[in-house]
Parts: structure tokens; C-alpha cells; sequence
């Protein structure tokens, strides 16, 4: 059995990840996020703590006892204080392992014109999103950093990875495979630790996402 915690429980991507988390009597999940009534339907299916990603304390309760933590935060003016409550919890809560879901472009390493067109449309996200995504790699954590390229509703799981210091020329992926790989890591938690992924869909090479 493997204990999860959810940060962010309500956003897209993580909703999709916890279907297969409940769907996989091996997990227990646990849900944090800031209106628990968002969530009040799945109460049979995982335990909800409401509370604040920028506060340790609050953080530190739903960590305790668990063996990963899933972070699924967004909003570039807390991303970065989101990123140091979370290690500070996670160390009071003597928990190492942490999937941790960032952006893209936080390497500069999105090349040509869609690398133009990802940093012109970001913005400020990307200098956030580095902030927050160095100092997890600055903790003693084993974390896994994420960096999807952007993300469609396609209902498949079709993906490449791409580690930190390799170029990234696909531009889209769906939030299924997100949700997939994310949940790839959940049951095999030894693999791409302390690793920076990208993740793409193989053949959408392009100046920006096709749908875009």
C-alpha cells in the first residue's frame, strides 16, 4: 500500500491522476486543497484536508504519514512560496518523495520559434516557475520535477520524455498522459528521481501548439 497526498487536488490534470489512484486498491489518497467543498464527492474515496499550499503548518497534517507527495500547484505569485512550504512541511513530516509539476521553458530550453512563442505567452510564469522548480532542486528531496509542453483534453496516452539539458521541440501533450505518467511514478517510485522531465507528444513539432 502507498500513501499519497494530493496538493492542488482540484486542478485538471490532478483530477484525471486521482482516477487512477482511486481506481487502485494498492493507493491510498489523500486530497488537500484550498475549499474542500469542491471535493465533498469524494469522501468515500480519499481523505480531505482544506487548507492554504503557502502554509507549512497546514501542509505538515495532510503530509503526515504519507509516502509521496503529488504537488499539482499553479498561480505564478505563489508558486515560489507554494515550493518552500512544501519542503519545509515535508521535512517536518519526514517525508521524502515529491512529484512536483512546473512549466515549460523554465531551462530556456524550448529552441526556435516556438521557444520565442512559449516565452512571449508565459511570461513572467516561466521566471516563477524557475524560482520554485530550483529551490526543490536546492532541497534534499527526492523529487521529480514535470514540464509538460501544453496540454489538450485529447482522451489518450501518448507521450516522450526529455531530461533536464535536452532540447524540447514537441508542443503539446495531453493532461491524460500527464496524469498517466504521474501516476507511473506513484507506483514505481525509484524511477527519474531527482530528475527534471520534460513530457511531449512525439510528432507535434511546430512553431506552437496546433490547436493554438
Amino acid at each position: 500500500m502507498v500513501k499519497v497526498v494530493v496538493l492542488g487536488a482540484h486542478g485538471q490534470v490532478a483530477q484525471i491522476a486521482e482516477r487512477f489512484m482511486f481506481a487502485d486498491k494498492d493507493v491510498k489518497t489523500s486530497l488537500f486543497l484550498r475549499d474542500a467543498k469542491r471535493m465533498a464527492d469524494k469522501a468515500n474515496e480519499a481523505t480531505i484536508f482544506e487548507g492554504s499550499a503557502t502554509d507549512a503548518a497546514q501542509l505538515e497534517k495532510a503530509m503526515k504519514g504519507q509516502d509521496i507527495v503529488y504537488a499539482n500547484l499553479g498561480g505564478k505569485d505563489d508558486i515560489d512560496l507554494e515550493a518552500e512550504a512544501t519542503i519545509e512541511a515535508m521535512h517536518n513530516a519526514n517525508v521524502k518523495r515529491l512529484i512536483w509539476i512546473s512549466t515549460l521553458g523554465i531551462y530556456d530550453e524550448v529552441p526556435g520559434k516556438f521557444g520565442e512563442w512559449n516565452k512571449e505567452t508565459l511570461g513572467d510564469y516561466i521566471t516563477e516557475y524557475a524560482k520554485a522548480a530550483k529551490r526543490i532542486e536546492d532541497s534534499d528531496l527526492d523529487y521529480t520535477i514535470i514540464r509538460p509542453t501544453w496540454m489538450t483534453d485529447k482522451n489518450e496516452v501518448d507521450y516522450e520524455k526529455s531530461k533536464k539539458g535536452e532540447k524540447i521541440k514537441d508542443t503539446e501533450v495531453s493532461r491524460k498522459s500527464v496524469a498517466a505518467y504521474i501516476y507511473h511514478l506513484i507506483k514505481n517510485p525509484k524511477e527519474d528521481v531527482r530528475e527534471s522531465i520534460g513530457l511531449g507528444k512525439p510528432g507535434t513539432e511546430g512553431e506552437k501548439p496546433s490547436w493554438y
